[in-house]
């Protein structure tokens, strides 16, 4: 999934997140890396899977083909 960048940003969620990885980053660098920095290192890092969680693609309902003794124990609750 490919999302535009400033799109992105205006998350507040997203600046949420890249102001923790700022803070992260300038404690180990032991200055204060700026938000530039970390709003890049972020979006190349972290920006996919933080989409992938967030923003998952439109869901179907999973199949369940349930089989054997599973089957009719499904189908008993079901009843």
């Amino acid at each position: 999934m490919s999302i535009d960048e400033k799109e992105l940003l205006k998350n507040k969620d997203v600046i949420e997140e890249i102001k923790r990885h700022l803070w992260l980053e300038s404690e180990k660098a032991g200055y204060d890396i700026g938000f530039e920095k970390a709003a890049q290192d972020w979006l190349k890092r972290y920006a996919q899977a933080w989409i992938d969680y967030h923003m998952p693609k439109e869901k179907k309902s999973p199949s369940f083909k349930a089989t054997g003794q599973r089957a009719r124990r499904a189908k008993s609750f079901l009843l």
